[in-house]
């Protein structure tokens, strides 16, 4: 006989450390969800318990599976191109300042004829959204449904677009309420809120870029590689092929972070130009990706160098509704920060350089709210760069001048300058250490 269940003796089991079991988890994942017996402040109770006395392996397996349970599950299995099977890899990010990586890096992977289903996000405080960048190009949806997601998979081979509300849904109504009750930061819940969606979504293989550092939600490296072991193993269980990249989020990636800036610099990676982390990265992660759909030998930076990327990329925005050839929005308002004083540009807080972002209107304070498109930071030097007092370090866009000053406020002392002459100019230590520190594996 089934034991009776209630979300107080749930509640208490974990807050007293015990291990839930199968049947409670799942009971109240599937009642909160349906909004059945289980309210709102005691699924608050339970996330921070689940935060200060965290999951066991099992207990993250099955909390994963009970949000998968909560929607439905796409299948790629039939997609087709000329008669024959097409493969499917996805990439997810844990968030970044800069992180514009899935702009060129689906149009990309694509061009070898690989199917990319990139359901993707809108930004919450100061890590940028992927669809709120790519809304900034005239025309584009981000909405599709599931027929035509499908149809631009089959003729295109990428689609960035929005998640369905029927993909994973108990996620939706939990990572809003994470989001308001100082539970975001948990490894346990943040594993299975970015697996369900994935697993749920049905790619045949997905690459990790799990992010440590300033800018990142998990600024320390072992909490950043818990969380990747953590994702590979639920992927893995799943029969997804999923392997993870450790990064680095101490700098902000390129030269941009807002919404029309980073779209700017996605193409002139495209074109094959670009800044060279933005560059490493996105061929790290093609390769990846590449390898994990079965083509271990595709070189990705030709496809930069011969178009082929950039031709699937206009493909990709057209099918959308977008006008690859319009002209990207320019902010009215551009004020110049100048260096403070001369020497070498030590290091440079991704974290702040987010949050000057967000203030000048490239994200959002709570959920549904409107974004500027042309709305961003663009960074004159990076870490190592010589700098001459009173030349541009940052250029701040906004449309609304009165957010000018906070922006200012959030840079300040953000970028650290040895001056000229100084023993530390001539340190022989690395200013910047390396983009990937590791990949994982199961």
């Amino acid at each position: 006989m089934s034991p009776v269940l209630d979300a107080v003796s749930v509640i208490a089991a974990k807050r007293d450390g015990c291990e839930l079991t199968d049947e409670q988890i799942t009971w109240i994942v599937d009642r909160y969800t349906r909004a059945d017996g289980v309210a709102e402040e005691q699924m608050s109770a339970l996330l921070m318990a689940i935060y200060l006395r965290g999951m066991t392996d099992r207990e993250i397996v099955t909390w994963t599976q009970s949000m998968i349970d909560s929607g439905t599950r796409m299948d790629f299995g039939e997609l087709r191109r000329d008669g024959r099977p097409l493969t499917t890899v996805d990439k997810h990010s844990t968030g970044g300042v800069g992180d514009k990586i899935t702009l060129p890096l689906a149009p990309l992977v694509a061009s070898f004829g690989v199917a990319v289903p990139q359901l993707s996000g809108r930004g919450l405080g100061h890590t940028g959204g992927t669809l709120d960048k790519l809304e900034s190009i005239p025309g584009w949806r981000a909405d599709l449904t599931t027929a035509q997601l499908y149809s631009q998979l089959e003729s295109v081979g990428a689609v960035v677009c929005a998640a369905g509300a029927d993909l994973a849904p108990a996620d939706r109504k939990l990572y809003a309420l994470r989001d308001v009750t100082g539970t975001v930061e948990s490894i346990p819940l943040i594993a299975a809120s970015i697996m369900s969606k994935k697993i749920a979504e049905g790619t045949g293989a997905l690459v990790l870029d799990v992010k440590t550092g300033s800018g990142a939600f998990l600024s320390s490296p072992d909490d950043a590689r818990r969380l990747a072991k953590t994702m590979v193993s639920l992927g893995t269980a799943a029969g997804v092929r999923t392997t993870a990249l450790l990064t680095d989020m101490s700098t902000p990636l390129g030269l941009t972070a807002g919404n029309a800036v980073e779209v700017a610099e996605s193409l002139e990676v495209l074109s094959g130009g670009g800044p060279a982390d933005v560059v490493e990265l996105t061929l790290a992660l093609a390769r990846e990706m590449l390898d994990a759909a079965g083509l271990p030998d595709a070189d990705p930076a030709a496809h930069l160098a011969n178009g082929r990327a950039m031709d699937t990329w206009r493909a990709m925005i057209a099918a959308q509704g977008g006008d690859p050839d319009a002209p990207l929005p320019v902010a009215p308002h551009i004020e110049v920060v100048r260096a403070p004083t001369s020497g070498v540009l030590r290091s440079l807080d991704a974290m702040a350089v987010g949050v000057a972002a967000w203030r000048l209107g490239a994200g959002r304070a709570v959920p549904g709210a409107g974004v500027q498109s042309e709305a961003g930071v663009v960074l004159h030097a990076k870490p190592g760069d010589t700098v001459t007092a009173g030349a541009p370090l940052y250029s701040l866009h906004t449309r609304t001048p009165g957010a000018i000053g906070g922006a200012v406020a959030a840079l300040d002392g953000a970028a650290v300058i040895s001056p000229p002459g100084s023993a530390t100019e001539d340190d022989s230590r690395p200013l910047t250490g390396p983009l990937v520190l590791d990949r994982v594996t199961v």
